[in-house]
């Protein structure tokens, strides 16, 4: 399985082994980064690569084996060519030959189902030109135009990045705002950031990075300290910030210390916000109360990381919610995008990471199957202050005098 941790659009190029997938993906990048082979099936397992991919921008590259991939093995390969469709942001269909059948009808249904753009090319057409009555017949069984297109002899090249760019959606490349809307400027944000045991060495985490450049774009000012710090500063400087966001594991602590009159919220429940379900967050924390013994819960990472002897998604949250409701549970935890061991079926309830790792396509699509069976979820932050007695307080920013909190993603 590919994994998903960069936050830069995601194109999957899909087709038929021989179709020139890994041709299109080297002429994109403007370097040889997949193998070329006449031999169908050069192309295994899914290959990401992160570039530039000229009059575009940055983006991840996924090549994918053929779907037409022959016996056992090709089977498992094109299970994991399916699987990518839920990281990516575009899909690109490549097809030769005038050739249109099942494989391609079946790639297209599993974009649709997704929520997955897509656009077709006719590659190779310096070989093979596509007949016109083919691609009048293909545009009405399908609704999309094809692109002829040839990677020896890329003519369309402009129109292939022309038509990217029409057909990507602008979240995937337009970078969402976590702060806006609640500050302006000159505005001064008070960022509480622990340094314990789970920190890196020398460096911020990436919420915490992320809140600050935010800040920085929305012309306000951020002021960064350690949960010990903030009483002394409150009362030395007389400073009264716009907003504080803490480290959701000191929520209690920075409560405490944080003036009611001042909005107080968690570095991860601003990430559910910019990025993840959150209104279904909203319907799914509260439901934490209603958890029975022997209920199993789901806990989502988005990334795999060095796990410390107090790992907040392994050990804290676990600890807190059984103490919270008194209850045995029993705890599964899925690190990266990794397929889940059971059904999601046997879940009663899923909780899911900030998700700095990975984009909102692919945080949305790993709750979609809890969602469609109405399994409520929430997120680590969310989970963390409802347990801790001050949920009310670390969502109200944004859904204090207002009716949907979607008006402000």
């Amino acid at each position: 399985m590919v994994k998903g941790k960069e936050i830069k659009p995601h194109i999957g190029i899909y087709g038929r082994r021989n179709n020139g997938k890994s041709s299109l993906i080297n002429l994109l990048a403007g370097q040889g980064v997949a193998i070329v082979s006449d031999i169908a099936g050069t192309t295994t397992d899914p290959v990401k690569k992160s570039f530039e991919i000229t009059g575009f921008g940055p983006v991840i590259l996924v090549d994918t084996a053929g779907i037409d991939d022959e016996g056992e093995l090709g089977k498992q390969r094109i299970e994991k060519t399916l699987e990518t469709i839920k990281i990516i942001d575009l899909a690109i269909l490549v097809i030769v030959s005038n050739t249109f059948g099942s494989f391609e009808q079946d790639l297209i249904k599993n974009f649709e189902d997704l929520d997955t753009p897509y656009l077709i090319i006719h590659n190779k057409s310096d070989e093979i030109k596509p007949k016109n009555e083919f691609l009048i017949d293909l545009e009405m069984k399908t609704g999309h135009s094809v692109l002829e297109f040839s990677t020896f002899n890329p003519k369309n090249y402009e129109n292939l990045i022309k038509l990217i760019k029409q057909t990507i959606p602008e979240s995937a490349y337009k970078i969402p705002t976590m702060l806006g809307g609640l500050i302006s400027y000159g505005d001064i944000v008070l960022l509480i950031t622990p340094i314990d045991i789970e920190a890196p060495a020398g460096r911020l985490i990436l919420p915490q990075i992320q809140a600050i450049r935010d800040i920085l774009d929305n012309d306000a000012v951020a002021i960064v300290l350690k949960e010990r710090e903030v009483d002394a500063f409150l009362r030395k400087t007389g400073i009264k910030p716009k907003l504080a966001i803490t480290d959701s594991q000191i929520f209690l602590k920075a409560d405490a210390s944080i003036p009611k009159d001042i909005p107080l919220t968690g570095f991860s429940v601003v990430l559910a916000r910019m990025k993840g379900d959150f209104d279904n967050y909203l319907k799914g924390t509260p439901k934490i109360s209603d958890l029975k013994d022997g209920d199993r819960i789901l806990m989502l990472e988005s990334c795999t990381h060095h796990v410390s002897c107090d790992d907040i998604g392994r050990i804290k949250i676990p600890r807190w919610i059984s103490n919270f409701t008194g209850k045995k549970l029993d705890f599964d935890v899925v690190a990266g995008l990794s397929k889940l061991e059971r059904d999601i079926s046997e879940y009663a309830l899923v909780i899911q990471c900030g998700g700095c790792m990975i984009t909102r396509k692919q945080l949305i699509n790993r709750l979609n199957p809890a969602s469609k069976l109405d399994i409520p979820i929430t997120n680590y932050g969310m989970a963390i202050a409802y347990v801790q007695g001050i949920y009310e307080r670390a969502i109200a920013p944004f859904v204090q005098n207002n009716d949907n909190s979607t008006d402000y993603l």
